[in-house]
């Protein structure tokens, strides 16, 4: 599961896992907050569901690189779950939270 910055590489748009350092506008950041098994057989994890949260970082408009987010992780087999906008008043950034998850079967 360390292909989501390939995924999200055609933003152009800095990618980062848990934080980010450094002076771009926007970036992104992504964390696994879950990982579960999802189907079990002959006790044995068939299936590994992935869930995770992609969040935007910009002291400028988000909305057309939420869309292309969006679309990219869609394209890369992700449902969205869970979607919201926030304000950080202490830095004066707007913050875009997006929401996936995605299944993968065990050999």
């Amino acid at each position: 599961m360390n292909k989501i910055p390939d995924i999200l590489n055609p933003t152009g748009v800095q990618v980062s896992r848990l934080n980010y350092i450094g002076n771009a506008d926007p970036y992104i950041t992504f964390f696994f907050y879950n990982d579960q098994g999802e189907v079990f057989t002959d006790d044995k994890e068939a299936v590994t569901g992935y869930y995770l949260q992609v969040d935007i970082w910009t002291k400028g408009n988000f909305v057309t690189l939420a869309e292309q987010v969006k679309s990219l992780m869609k394209n890369a087999g992700f449902t969205r779950i869970y979607e919201t906008e926030l304000y950080e008043k202490d830095t004066s950034i707007n913050h875009k939270v997006l929401r996936f998850s995605y299944y993968e079967e065990n050999s």
